[in-house]
């Protein structure tokens, strides 16, 4: 395991870490970044393996709420009204995921350019929606309707094609539902742990005998820097929704898928 390779794992860990909770696409980011680094995981495995420490974070971050949850779950209909919610969402992704999976990995994976168009298409819709001036009908997370959560989990199917991003196909479709802002990112947070999770532990079952040592390595060092960034992202990201909304990320968005483009014009 050379330098080189530390350093692209490291730097990708970063953008995982940075971009997994806000809607930008990590996997967009991550696939452009080692496009242009030269970074080639064996069947995309790091980029995927290396979110459980984004995973890891919400956790971190959340772990009194998701105990209250589990402790009064026995009890409470609202702490089963939302698990049940979150699952509901979560079961769309996991159906199209398995099915889909090699698809994804061996062909979308391998197209910038789908990536940078996801980028900038998923931009302008972002900008489009989040300058919508309606009043919000759900504003708590806990109190969702179930068939509510269903169609966020519809939504995040669309994030199978990389660059869509998983965090900002559910939050557009949470908001074009009714939600307000900060309880659309919030419940993006709670559906991540689930999917992402099972995308990882999909990934690792089909590719656990491709591995190597190094590969395991690398993905540890994107792990845990992943794991120490998105602690920041998470504790501070509802607040700044809350203040600015999501037009920021909608103009990172067209910025790097239209940069993009320019720069797989010129090397390709």
């Amino acid at each position: 395991m050379d330098i080189a390779a530390v350093a692209n794992a490291t730097i990708l860990g970063f953008l995982e870490g940075l971009t997994e909770f806000i809607p930008v696409s990590s996997t967009g980011h991550i696939l452009l970044a080692g496009h242009f680094l030269g970074f080639h995981s064996k069947a995309g495995t790091f980029e995927v393996l290396i979110q459980l420490g984004a995973v890891l974070a919400v956790l971190s971050v959340y772990f009194a709420k998701i105990w209250q949850l589990v402790v009064t779950l026995p009890s409470s209909p609202r702490s089963r009204h939302f698990v049940t919610g979150v699952l509901l969402a979560f079961l769309p992704a996991a159906i199209v995921g398995a099915f889909a999976h090699d698809f994804i990995k061996t062909v979308l994976f391998e197209s910038p350019t789908t990536i940078c168009v996801a980028l900038l298409v998923g931009g302008i819709i972002l900008l489009l929606i989040d300058r919508r001036t309606v009043t919000p009908i759900h504003t708590e997370i806990t109190d969702y309707p179930l068939s509510l959560c269903l169609k966020i989990g519809l939504f995040q199917c669309l994030a199978m094609i990389p660059g869509t991003s998983r965090s900002g196909a559910t939050i557009a479709g949470a908001l074009l539902m009714g939600t307000d802002k900060r309880s659309a990112a919030e419940f993006s947070f709670f559906l991540a742990m689930p999917t992402m999770a099972g995308a990882f532990a999909l990934d690792l079952y089909k590719n656990r005998n491709v591995l190597s040592a190094d590969d395991l390595s690398l993905i540890v060092i994107g792990f845990a820097v992943s794991f120490v960034v998105a602690l920041f992202v998470v504790k501070y990201l509802l607040d700044f929704v809350s203040r600015h909304g999501f037009a920021p990320f909608a103009w990172w968005r067209i910025a790097v898928g239209s940069l993009g483009l320019v720069a797989l014009g010129i090397w390709g």
